[in-house]
């Protein structure tokens, strides 16, 4: 089963949620804001796609955070500050048997539909 997860109001999470209905494909949500995000999920995302992956530096709650939490960010440490920052994290992830995936940029939405659609029928 395919989870994404994300943040209900965010455009780019909508617009992925979207498309993947339209392509019929099967998903459940999971909204950082109401379910929060677990160290240990935040710690596998960063174990398998690295810490630059799965961090949204562009993001207000980046630019929010102090320049020692900014210069300090490690895979040893990020784990927790995601779990405890979940709009930190790059959206959306998507979380398949065998995978995951982060992101769903524009010129990129029809590639990662296809994809998604392969893995999880």
């Amino acid at each position: 089963m395919l989870t994404v997860y994300g943040i209900k109001n965010c455009d780019t999470v909508q617009r992925a949620l979207k498309a993947l209905d339209a392509a019929g494909i099967a998903f459940q949500f999971h909204d950082f804001k109401s379910a929060g995000l677990s160290r240990e999920t935040a710690q596998g995302w960063i174990a398998a796609l690295g810490v630059d992956v799965v961090v949204n530096r562009k993001g207000t709650t980046w630019r929010k955070l102090d320049d020692k939490t900014r210069d300090g960010l490690s895979a040893a440490n990020a784990a927790a500050l995601l779990a405890r920052e979940p709009s930190l994290v790059k959206r959306p992830v998507f979380a398949y048997p065998g995978g995951l995936a982060v992101g769903f940029a524009k010129a990129d939405e029809a590639a990662v539909v296809a994809r998604l659609a392969a893995v999880v029928s």
